[in-house]
């Protein structure tokens, strides 16, 4: 969902993580700084350090679990039950 007015601080950072994967123009899109680019990286690279965070690139921001988490969206083939094994 994307935001109305531009998000700072922990609220920036997650939104800005959650879009990592779209890259920088869809991330700051999604977190209200439209086309500015420049000015989202500014306020990421600012929130990051506020939250002790060393970050110089938004990909960094993409964790091991959020690529796990990725691998897990194929299709599951299992039987329904275990009676069914």
């Amino acid at each position: 969902m994307v935001s109305l007015k531009p998000l700072h601080g922990t609220e920036l950072v997650d939104c800005a993580r959650a879009n990592a994967k779209q890259g920088i123009e869809i991330a700051a899109y999604q977190c209200g700084y439209s086309n500015d680019v420049n000015k989202f990286a500014q306020e990421l690279r600012q929130a990051c350090e506020q939250m002790n965070l060393q970050v110089k690139e938004l990909n960094e921001l993409i964790t091991e679990q959020d690529l796990i988490l990725n691998l897990n969206n194929s299709e599951i083939i299992a039987p329904e039950s275990a009676s069914e094994l």
